[in-house]
């Protein structure tokens, strides 16, 4: 499924670039491209990150 639409990202490409250590929207789309053209897609990318993050050994300790 695409995440960005303007550049073209899967979501697969952006949990690829998260789980290589993108943690914000700017170094996502640094990564893989996703949220450089018109922003709509930022959103789901916060999730994604949002998602990983909680999902991390260091989160779910606190």
């Amino acid at each position: 499924m695409f995440v960005c639409i303007c550049a073209r990202v899967r979501e697969c490409e952006v949990r690829t670039a998260i789980l290589c250590g993108a943690r914000t929207e700017e170094s996502v789309g640094d990564a893989c491209g996703a949220g450089t053209g018109c922003g709509s897609c930022l959103d789901r990318i916060v999730d994604l990150i949002d998602e990983h993050t909680a999902d991390t050994p260091l989160a779910m300790a606190a």
